[in-house]
């Protein structure tokens, strides 16, 4: 009421400072209280003063039911929890992977700490929410949405010693007996962790060993290890393993990744004409796919090389690894083997440099092709000069166009590419080097432009199973994502079953949609899978949830919510016809000041 006491004291003022003495006489009262009406109302308007009486409600309880609060502590912070969000009062309901009813004393086994769920209930039936948590959620943005009134509980842990591997980055493919490159990721709880060693392993094989230092808390190290993959083909189980004295949680110290162990290369590039641009493609190729790659070099007719050990490999092997690579990259004479196109059954990347230099012709635009995106935000005119063939077929798209230094209008495409039947590239072009070995905004464009082909390349290569698991370590909570394989079927059947425990199969079907290569099915428990499909097998591997990783509290005890919440009591602002009215109060104003001779 403070507010309207406000109110009617300026409209007071406002109607003194027009009128003065003469607002108390009867001549001109009537039109004095219209403006102090009408003054009155706009300030009212102004602070949003209230326009009835607020109804008292009693908030919704949302109990955070995720795995976090059993990771390296004992129960009596879940039990602390329940108990707060029995005290609260209300309708109890508990949050995670989902929202639901549900009861104080069921253990939380929740593989995630989603708000979503709660945000949108709440948004729906206007009544705040009193959240019981750990502080350890997800898209904590979201709590902005609830509405006024809502507020956290965290109820904080007693944490002991604890680290985990976080993340497991490493090709999803290894080349029996070539070097695998690893990065681990290893984070501390909220009391630190001493010191140990990380290992990794290829099933049961160590292949690399490292020391970890002590970790301060939420304290986070990338270690890299390196290791040759050996053994038969096969699907294989890639494994960080930390080992940590003192540690309290042994849930979060593996991380496994399914891989495939492969005498075959993923990817093959071959040089007729070894050069700088030759040297830095085949670096590109293996930063940016992380597959098992192999180079081979022309040094003379009829003696090839591999790359790095340059030793000799008679032309019959590169000629069958060319052919059966799911990704090949011919640079220098493309029709070493015959017709480009039937050398190879895989995504294929003709690189032909112009046989005759015609002039200096710099990179000037990227018109809409599947590399468009990666390429939007080079600085063209920044980029040193390359040499460019005079002619290229014909193609669905151009990645890349370029125009003869000081003419505009002379163009020519230097990357042009085909999807159909599959994914086909040829950049005509060569100096690309020169980007690279400039560095800065050069040495990005670089990147951008054969990161983006090789990611395009990539995307289309085949496999002779018909569906395969995605290539990112898998936690439980997390749905499955599997890649497209050779059918181009839209539903392929995989028949899944448990290493360990109680062996039982399931058959599932994956379904992609219309030009899709990525589909999703339902999560698993946590174990290492077989996977059965037409045309070969894989492996599975579903880690421990993303709550056993510790991380720091993303929220606090405090009031949360900025949204209406039913029961709030109604602002002024919210009636359309005090707006009106105060319009009419005006001009009813002015035609009585004209009445009774006032200007």
């Amino acid at each position: 009421m403070m507010i309207w006491l406000l109110a009617a004291l300026a409209g007071a003022l406002a109607a003194g400072v027009q009128y003065g003495r003469r607002a108390l006489t009867a001549r001109t009262l009537p039109v004095a209280l219209l403006r102090a009406i009408a003054a009155m109302l706009i300030v009212a308007l102004l602070f949003r003063a209230p326009a009835g009486s607020a109804a008292t409600l009693a908030p919704d309880v949302a109990l955070d039911a995720s795995e976090s609060w059993t990771r390296a502590t004992d129960s009596s912070a879940w039990h602390a929890a329940r108990d707060s969000a029995a005290r609260s009062g209300g309708a109890l309901r508990r949050f995670g992977d989902s929202l639901r009813v549900g009861t104080a004393k069921d253990a939380p086994t929740d593989h995630a700490s989603r708000l979503r769920g709660v945000v949108d209930a709440a948004t729906g039936s206007g009544r705040p929410v009193i959240l019981v948590t750990d502080g350890e959620l997800d898209e904590p943005e979201l709590l902005a949405g609830l509405p006024r009134g809502s507020r956290t509980i965290v109820v904080a842990k007693k944490e002991l010693s604890d680290a985990a591997v976080a993340a497991l980055d490493a090709p999803h493919a290894l080349l029996a007996g070539d070097t695998v490159q690893a990065s681990v990721t290893v984070v501390a709880g909220a009391a630190g962790s001493g010191a140990g060693r990380l290992d990794l392993r290829l099933d049961n094989a160590v292949l690399d060993s490292a020391v970890v230092a002590a970790l301060a808390p939420y304290a986070e190290r990338v270690i890299v290890l390196h290791g040759v993959a050996a053994g038969a083909e096969r699907g294989a189980v890639l494994r960080a393993v930390l080992h940590v004295a003192g540690d309290q949680e042994p849930r979060n110290d593996t991380l496994s990744l399914g891989v495939d162990v492969t005498r075959a290369p993923a990817a093959v590039f071959v040089s007729t004409a070894p050069d700088y641009d030759a040297r830095e493609a085949v670096a590109a190729l293996r930063g940016v796919t992380s597959l098992p790659t192999r180079a081979f070099y022309r040094v003379a007719p009829g003696m090839w090389r591999t790359d790095g050990t340059l030793a000799r490999v008679e032309e019959s092997v590169v000629r069958e690894a060319v052919r059966d690579a799911p990704i090949a990259v011919l640079h220098g004479d493309t029709a070493v083997f015959g017709q480009p196109r039937a050398a190879s059954r895989g995504a294929l990347l003709l690189f032909a440099p112009p046989l005759a230099e015609d002039g200096e012709w710099f990179a000037s635009a990227a018109p809409v092709s599947p590399l468009a995106p990666m390429l939007a935000g080079v600085a063209f005119d920044s980029l040193p000069p390359l040499s460019v063939s005079a002619a290229l077929p014909r193609a669905e798209w151009q990645g890349l166009v370029t125009r003869r230094g000081g003419s505009a209008d002379d163009r020519r495409a230097a990357v042009v590419g085909w999807e159909t039947p599959r994914r086909i590239a040829i950049i005509g072009a060569s100096g690309f080097w020169r980007w690279r070995f400039r560095r800065g905004v050069r040495a990005d464009a670089y990147s951008a432009l054969f990161g983006a082909l090789y990611d395009w390349l990539a995307a289309g290569r085949t496999d002779r199973r018909a569906v395969v698991p995605d290539v990112e370590p898998l936690r439980a909570g997390m749905p499955v994502r599997w890649r497209r394989g050779a059918p181009a079927d839209s539903v392929a059947t995989a028949t899944i079953e448990r290493r360990e425990g109680t062996a039982q199969r399931r058959t599932l079907s994956v379904r992609f949609s219309e030009g899709s290569a990525v589909a999703e099915t339902p999560a698993l428990p946590p174990g290492i899978y077989e996977v059965t499909t037409s045309g070969g097998n894989a492996v599975l591997a579903v880690n421990q949830s993303r709550e056993f990783i510790p991380r720091r509290p993303t929220v606090t005890s405090s009031a949360v919510g900025g949204e209406a919440a039913v029961g709030d009591v109604p602002a002024v602002t919210d009636w359309a016809w005090v707006y009106a009215l105060v319009v009419l109060l005006l001009c009813a104003e002015w035609l009585l000041r004209r009445r009774v001779g006032l200007r």
